[in-house]
């Protein structure tokens, strides 16, 4: 009956899951194709370094420490969750403990160590969110459910911790009254001494009800885990590493040119365009509106973001009060990915361009239109005060780029809309007119003529 349970619960558990990282898959590919290109060596190297490494959390290395404590044991503790799949299905208990002999007990034990780690780790972050308050991770953006969602994988640890401890516990004692059924799995670093002290006293029966209890209790926080994930932040545990790879390999003070600027600069010049006109004469629009205007690179930067508000600390505009947060702005992008990806599943013809249109028959992202946009989610205030310093790319632990979303809708606004603060025409007619920000009555080049 417990490996029919087991079989059906795993069964279960994967659907659901496959069904939410499908739709994470889907909202990525809402976002402009982009081309990936340069040194495949140097992107390998940035996975190691930066995503397995965690090169990049060591510039404040007390939770950079603590944090590893939880990514560590989270690693070893899948050799666990391993064997836990093969006793489920198959029926049988510690299945590699015979096979390894002293190398189990050397596996388990240091599993155990971190996860006695991670629990210290757990409790430490618990009063640096709730307790401490760290002014990251008290800000606006963060209240409800980002606040929720952060507590929830930090309780779940504690209970995942508590699981195999109880299961390792118990197990110890129970070598001992039973070694034909439970095999010899020799002195683990922890229950050893662990479970004899706290279970040593307890009824046979007792001792087994506890053992499958822990048992039980390890694989269904696994279980809610991988279903919990998608809506998570701690998506960043799988997205951080093809984020890494396929960050950009440029210098970060380099802009992206954009195709349609080029072609309109060339022609101007009278060089030809390698792009025709549109057929229909439509000037074409410049920047990122919504989504559909990012690259699918953008929107994966959004899923990947851990929250952790390194970014936003970093920022000039954020420290000086202005209402710009670099991490808002990816949980935006995230949300309206994330709308989207629901309204176009539901394949409510509400959402088509053409409403009244009876040959519309399916919803698409081409006939998407639900009224909305980012400028919903993003207030022009807060793309105005980037100063596009990139202090928020070099601080992101998993090499995210808030910056280039926001250059984009402030091309939007300022080439498609000719929206724009005020302040800022003056230097836009400066450039046109003398190529420098500043109303100079020279051109900015006339002193090489005299020279």
């Amino acid at each position: 009956m417990q490996q029919i349970l087991f079989i059906l619960l795993s069964a279960i558990t994967f659907y659901i899951a496959f069904r939410q990282f499908k739709k994470i898959y889907d909202n990525v590919q809402l976002g402009k194709a982009q081309d990936i290109s340069g040194d495949t060596a140097t992107r390998w190297k940035n996975v190691l370094l930066v995503a397995f490494g965690q090169q990049k959390m060591f510039k404040n290395w007390i939770p950079a420490l603590l944090h590893l404590f939880i990514y560590v044991a989270f690693l070893f503790t899948q050799i666990e969750l391993l064997e836990i799949f093969i006793d489920g299905i198959f029926g049988v208990h510690r299945f590699f403990a015979p096979f390894l002999g002293g190398f189990y007990t050397l596996i388990i034990s240091t599993i155990e160590i971190l996860s006695f780690l991670a629990l210290i780790a757990t409790f430490a972050f618990l009063y640096r969110r709730n307790m401490l308050k760290v002014p990251r991770l008290v800000k606006s953006e963060l209240n409800g459910w980002p606040k929720l969602d952060a507590n929830i994988i930090l309780f779940a640890e504690i209970l995942l911790v508590t699981g195999i401890f109880t299961m390792n516990g118990t197990d110890s004692v129970l070598q001992t009254l039973d070694p034909t059924h439970y095999p010899d799995t020799g002195k683990l670093a922890i229950s050893s001494w662990f479970g004899p002290a706290i279970f040593g006293g307890f009824e046979m029966s007792t001792l087994q009800l506890l053992e499958r209890a822990g048992w039980w209790l390890h694989l269904m926080v696994v279980f809610g885990f991988i279903i919990y994930l998608p809506y998570s932040k701690h998506l960043h545990i799988f997205l951080a590493f093809p984020n890494v790879y396929f960050s950009k390999l440029t210098s970060r003070g380099k802009m992206e040119n954009m195709p349609e600027i080029m072609n309109e600069v060339k022609s101007m010049l009278g060089i030809e365009s390698d792009v025709p006109p549109s057929a229909d004469g439509e000037l074409p629009e410049f920047g990122a509106k919504d989504i559909f205007d990012l690259s699918w690179t953008n929107i994966m930067n959004a899923y990947t973001c851990t929250e952790c508000g390194r970014c936003s600390a970093v920022c000039p505009a954020n420290l000086t009060g202005k209402k710009l947060s670099p991490r808002k702005i990816m949980m935006d992008i995230r949300d309206r990915a994330t709308e989207v990806g629901n309204n176009l599943a539901s394949g409510d013809l509400k959402y088509a361009k053409s409403k009244d249109n009876s040959d519309v028959k399916t919803l698409t992202a081409d006939n998407y239109d639900d009224g909305k946009s980012l400028f919903d989610y993003i207030s022009r205030e807060e793309l105005h005060a980037c100063t596009t310093c990139n202090a928020c790319v070099e601080a992101c632990p998993v090499m995210i780029d808030p910056l280039e979303p926001i250059l984009k809708m402030r091309r939007y606004e300022i080439l498609t809309e000719s929206a724009g603060p005020a302040d800022w025409t003056p230097m836009f007619t400066a450039m046109e007119n003398g190529g420098c920000v500043w109303q100079m009555p020279v051109e900015r080049e006339a002193w090489r003529d005299e020279v």
